[in-house]
């Protein structure tokens, strides 16, 4: 198998990496930590990237023939959308992005490129991985497109394909954006400590504070996930302190204190972080962090905020029958969570789909179906505790006993407080099977 090098000049980090085993910021209820890939500038934070926008508009009303600037506008709407969450960007982004492809329809790399991330942020991977190839079919060197494309094959489950993007991006850009995906894909292998040392370069080589707290947050969200409670607060913690905007480094704080019994100021953190950016992600937490506590009005009031804004989503063109099935799986209708979930299957093999569809079988009473898809969520080796929860729990209700308590174990083993309400649910489960030898 192939090597995954985190610098390929010859001042290499001299980790042996070695490939794949057999393979996407925070879990199926939660999502994982790297469910929303690194951008390819990390250090935009939203007045930085309005005054890109208000900058590109100026000239384009002087200059409306010119491609380039169209390019950077769509690109620049892209990075918006994501930075404030708002799907209503991507159609201005779309129309600036095309608008450069017609006025410069040959060796467009800039608005290729462009198109595979809105493509990526619409979770239409495949037409994303389209525009990818294009980009780097015209311009072998533009390493941005590598971005996109390691993307778009990560969550289309094209593991070798990913990993080889990947190492492209890092030959040709060694910077803050090519080590963070390279430890989102060491992660999912399993290779957290690499994983953690590729956070550590970028960090190294971050050029402004934006950069080194996006570094710091990600070093956050791989404690976290490896249990890590307490460093995961004080990297999340460093990144407010180098970037006060930067909501996510606020969300992970909510979610290690909520883990570490701070339930107040949890709350109070997910509703600041909820009142900048209506990340789901957030909503979602902060439900089950309030249904957890025994506050079900409260939470049944966040998961109708998801709601709508999952129909926001689709109105804008976003694809998102993972997040929203893993909702219903969860806080739903199970039935209906299998039918979206299947689809999604259908449009991309991912361990993250994998494992979704297992769990939202196994929650419609479909547990003889659901035991092959959980164990496919772990063809890479990814240590992820919801993960091994998840399989935990189908074979226990197959009547698996003896890989029950292995997974359950396995999953509190990794992380003694992956979430609020199913953290306590294996620890019970994991007794009672303990209780049975």
């Amino acid at each position: 198998m192939r090597r995954l090098a985190l610098i390929a000049t010859a001042a290499a980090l001299c980790a042996g990496l070695t490939g794949f085993a057999a393979l996407e910021h925070t879990s199926p209820a939660p999502l994982p930590s790297w469910a929303s890939a690194p951008a390819a500038d990390a250090a935009h934070t939203p007045t930085s990237i309005g005054n890109v926008i208000g900058r590109l508009q100026v000239r384009l009303r002087r200059q409306p023939a010119d491609a380039a600037a169209w390019a950077q506008l769509g690109s620049a709407y892209v990075e918006q959308a994501r930075l404030a969450v708002d799907p209503t960007l991507y159609p201005k982004a779309e129309t600036a992005l095309r608008r450069s492809l017609e006025l410069r329809p040959d060796t467009n790399t800039v608005a290729q490129t462009g198109m595979a991330g809105l493509a990526n942020a619409r979770h239409q991977f495949i037409q994303a991985r389209t525009w990818a190839d294009q980009a780097v079919t015209g311009n072998p060197y533009a390493w941005a497109a590598y971005g996109a494309l390691a993307d778009a094959l990560t969550q289309l489950g094209d593991d070798q394909g990913a990993e080889a993007a990947v190492q492209r991006m890092l030959d040709l850009h060694p910077s803050t954006a090519s080590f963070t995906r390279a430890a989102y894909i060491l992660e999912l292998q399993g290779r957290t400590e690499e994983a953690a040392q590729a956070l550590r370069r970028g960090l190294e080589d971050a050029s402004n504070p934006a950069d080194e707290a996006f570094c710091q947050h990600y070093l956050g969200e791989l404690a976290f996930n490896t249990g890590a409670t307490t460093p995961a607060l004080q990297r999340y913690r460093k990144a407010l302190a180098l970037d006060p905007s930067f909501t996510a480094a606020l969300a992970g704080a909510a979610r290690a204190e909520a883990a570490l019994g701070q339930s107040d100021r949890a709350v109070t953190d997910y509703r600041t972080a909820i009142s900048r950016v209506p990340q789901p992600q957030y909503v979602l937490e902060l439900g089950e962090l309030l249904e957890s506590l025994g506050r079900p009005t409260e939470a049944r009031a966040q998961y109708l905020v998801l709601e709508a804004e999952q129909k926001l989503f689709a109105i804008n063109g976003v694809v998102d029958d993972l997040n929203l099935g893993q909702y219903q799986a969860d806080h739903g209708n199970p039935r209906l969570a299998v039918t979206l979930l299947t689809a999604e299957w259908g449009r991309r093999r991912s361990v993250l789909v994998a494992d979704a569809l297992s769990w939202a079988l196994h929650r419609a009473g479909q547990d003889a179906q659901a035991l092959p898809l959980a164990r496919e969520a772990n063809r890479l080796g990814w240590r992820d505790a919801t993960v091994r929860y998840h399989r935990g729990v189908i074979e226990q209700s197959l009547g698996d006993d003896q890989p029950a308590r292995t997974d359950l174990a396995g999953a509190l083993a990794a992380n003694p407080v992956f979430s609020p309400l199913h953290a306590p649910d294996a620890r019970a489960r994991l007794a009672r099977l303990e209780g049975q030898q």
